[in-house]
């Protein structure tokens, strides 16, 4: 199974664009874990042609606050749907679970026992300075965290979040997580 951790980061806010829908927003990096080749690239803007074949042959794509957030911006830029893309969003599989929503800061913590290297609002102003690889550093550490903290969740059917000094359990069903959906597999190219 070709599993694609991926994250966005943006060139402006919410606040820029005077609305909370992602889709107005610009991409600035996406970073993504290709498990195929076990590696993290990270994607400006002007090189998302690069990724899509790679997001077209994954059988999953997994992200955290994806179908809300990165998701709708992708597609803004993407000719097809990636929402037909098999997806695990790992924070609405917390909320569906623990009623709530939180901070992937907080998840790390106390599942993994680190921190994030930063914040998205952060991320935008080190894009406005021109602070490009730190831009795609930040993405990329943030790759790495959700799948670490995917791969402790498949392993564990649980997570843990840090808040104040208490650490919380999330119990978590993932045995469909990594199903296969039955029928063939999508695929994108032509047969001609």
């Amino acid at each position: 199974m070709r599993k694609i951790v991926f994250d966005i980061e943006t060139s402006n806010l919410f606040s820029d664009v005077g609305k909370n829908d992602p889709s107005l927003l610009d991409i600035s990096v996406v970073g993504i874990y290709d498990s195929e080749t076990d590696s993290y690239t990270a994607f400006e803007q002007k090189d998302l042609g690069k990724l899509w074949p790679i997001l077209e042959k994954a059988d999953l794509l997994i992200g955290f606050n994806s179908e809300h957030f990165d998701l709708p911006l992708l597609n803004k830029y993407y000719q097809g749907d990636l929402g037909k893309i098999r997806h695990v969003d790992i924070l609405k599989e917390i909320k569906n679970s623990f009623g709530r929503r939180m901070k992937l800061d907080q998840i790390a913590e106390g599942t993994l026992g680190v921190r994030k290297s930063g914040h998205g609002l952060e991320a935008t102003m080190w894009w406005a300075k021109g602070e490009y690889e730190k831009v795609k550093k930040y993405c990329l550490d943030d790759v790495k965290i959700t799948k670490d903290v995917y791969e402790y969740a498949l392993k564990n059917n649980a997570l843990k979040f840090k808040e104040g000094n208490a650490i919380i359990d999330i119990k978590l069903d993932t045995s469909n997580w990594e199903k296969k959906d039955s029928g063939d597999a999508m695929t994108f190219t032509l047969p001609f």
